[in-house]
């Protein structure tokens, strides 16, 4: 039987976040395979209500973990490796990454009480780590986080790149710049496909360098009064450093706030990420210093409802109340989708009297490739095949036609979709079903068991509990109903509950044996009558829950 290399994304491609790539190779049915990243994505009120985290649906994995090798991290940021600790028991393999990742995943992996030991530290490039057919290295490059990497993937049938997140800076600031002569290295003996971060497909300009908001951050932070509070991702350690740096400068203490914020900051010491970063003043200690002498570095760029920035918002957070003439400052761009979260958090501010910086370029730069970059490094790879991965689909279908516009084949392999790269034309092979995972409290639950669809539809339409006690095949006395949700009073002035129980009730009284002795025709025609009734009253069919307890004499 001859051989294959599969590709096949399970999470990342087809949204922004989530990621989980495997790589296969061997005989169809019977592959070895490698596992890229384990990154979750966020829930929200109005999609996922209840949900603690998302991340992809590794069944299919699970059901061949005997024939996992391992699992390789590209970076640290969450949707990279932020599911780690949770999955990683379903499916059992070591786990290789860079000290910095390798910090952060052991975190994760203590507080779910796994193996430390799992997870192996490995060094860059031209280090390799041998895996059954695979052999893999970890290619530096430039991200909104240190010691981002690219996979060199090398097989019996060509080698691969899988990019991770990158960007093309020659001056980070913090962590590896772009080494063009290195990935020209690389590339020199033959690259089969380029998987590759599609996120900033539409930018049209060049990127820009993190180094080039360090003068304006410094210069703004030197100009204003009261107390200074500033945002951004905690794990973009160039940006943190900088701000805090320039509150230095300008005379302010810095604190630290969000749990977030100092774990990462202390991972970067701790791995020699940095070296220097400004001394820090505890939260308690901090009310003792004058107000205009504050730098606060927080957490919840994105509007988390938990996070330090809208703690202080709503008032105050750890003893610490941002007042009229302070300032706030966004240096992050936000993700769609959180635009309500953070205006909210913004008028908040506003309302307090407090200044809000938001949306300026000069105090933010992308952590990943724009358009153009992307057609350099598709120039300086010179892939056979290129394949678009960490995007919406749109954004891996711009990635695509942006290859083909120069000369390269290209495909679209949305979550789920298996492409063998065995031959010179890349093949869909294979649709494997791909979902969501929820972490609901502390159990995962499956997107499609309905836990959160409950939820959401009693949040639209209210509930209604009804309770009947049956003797003997009779009712004995009358249902009883209790209301979550639903407006106390109907149409017909009364109050729903009443209706409701005399509603029920009439039914009962006029029920023929066989529908008093059946629990289930006995509850449809309860739920049954309560939805019509509700509707009617409130125009609305609530989520019905009835209870029967029998009693024989």
């Amino acid at each position: 039987m001859s051989e294959r290399l599969l590709y096949l994304p399970l999470g990342g491609a087809g949204e922004i976040g989530m990621n989980c790539y495997v790589y296969g190779y061997g005989p169809e049915g019977d592959e070895r395979y490698i596992v890229v990243d384990l990154g979750v994505t966020f829930p929200s009120m109005d999609g996922t209500p209840g949900v603690d985290l998302i991340f992809a649906d590794v069944a299919w994995l699970e059901e061949r973990k005997d024939r996992i090798e391992a699992i390789f991290i590209t970076h640290a940021h969450e949707d990279h490796v932020g599911a780690v600790g949770h999955l990683w028991p379903r499916l059992d393999a070591p786990v290789y990454a860079r000290a910095f990742t390798a910090h952060i995943a052991r975190l994760k992996f203590e507080e779910h009480g796994h193996d430390e030991l799992q997870i192996k530290t490995v060094s860059k490039w031209p280090e390799t780590i041998q895996c059954g057919p695979f052999t893999v290295g970890f290619l530096p490059v430039s991200h909104s986080i240190p010691e981002s990497s690219a996979l060199v993937i090398d097989t019996p049938a060509g080698r691969v790149i899988h990019t991770g997140d990158f960007k093309l800076d020659e001056n980070p600031v913090v962590g590896e710049p772009f080494d063009r002569a290195l990935w020209e290295s690389v590339a020199s003996s033959g690259v089969k496909a380029l998987v590759c971060d599609s996120t900033n497909v539409f930018s049209p300009k060049p990127g820009r360098s993190e180094s080039e908001v360090v003068e304006p951050i410094t210069r703004l932070i030197a100009s204003l009064d009261g107390m200074v509070a500033a945002t951004t991702f905690a794990s973009n350690i160039a940006r943190v450093k900088t701000l805090a740096e320039a509150g230095s400068k300008a005379g302010r203490s810095v604190v630290l706030l969000g749990r977030a914020m100092r774990r990462m900051i202390t991972a970067a010491i701790e791995t020699g990420i940095i070296a220097d970063f400004p001394k820090t003043v505890s939260p308690e200690n901090a009310g003792d210093i004058p107000r205009e002498n504050l730098m606060l570095l927080t957490t919840g760029s994105q509007g988390e409802h938990r996070a330090a920035t809208a703690q202080l918002s709503r008032g105050k957070y750890l003893g610490l109340k941002m007042a009229e003439g302070d300032t706030m400052i966004f240096s992050s761009k936000t993700i769609p989708g959180n635009e309500v979260s953070v205006g909210r958090i913004l008028n908040s501010f506003s309302e307090m009297g407090v200044e809000t910086i938001s949306g300026r370029d000069e105090y933010h730069v992308s952590g990943h490739a724009n358009g153009p970059d992307l057609a350099l490094l598709h120039e300086i790879v010179k892939p056979q095949i290129v394949i678009p991965m960490h995007g919406e689909h749109r954004h891996l279908r711009e990635h695509a036609k942006l290859a083909e516009s120069n000369g390269f084949q290209a495909i679209v392999a949305p979550n789920g979709v298996g492409v063998d790269l065995s031959g010179n034309t890349p093949r869909v092979s294979e649709y494997i079903e791909t979902g969501r995972t929820y972490l609901d409290g502390s159990v995962q639950i499956g997107a499609l068991d309905g836990i959160v669809r409950d939820r959401i539809r009693i949040a639209m339409n209210g509930l209604v509990v009804a309770t009947v006690i049956v003797e003997d095949d009779e009712p004995l006395g009358d249902c009883w109903c209790e209301l979550r949700g639903l407006p106390e009073v109907g149409l017909s002035r009364a109050p729903l509950v009443d209706v409701l129980e005399e509603d029920v009730n009439q039914f009962l009284m006029r029920a023929k044996p066989k529908t008093l002795s059946d629990d289930d025709a006995l509850e449809e025609e309860m739920r049954r009558i309560i939805r019509k009734t509700t509707l009617e009253e409130v125009g609305k069919k609530p989520e019905v829950q009835i209870v029967i307890s029998r009693l024989s004499s």
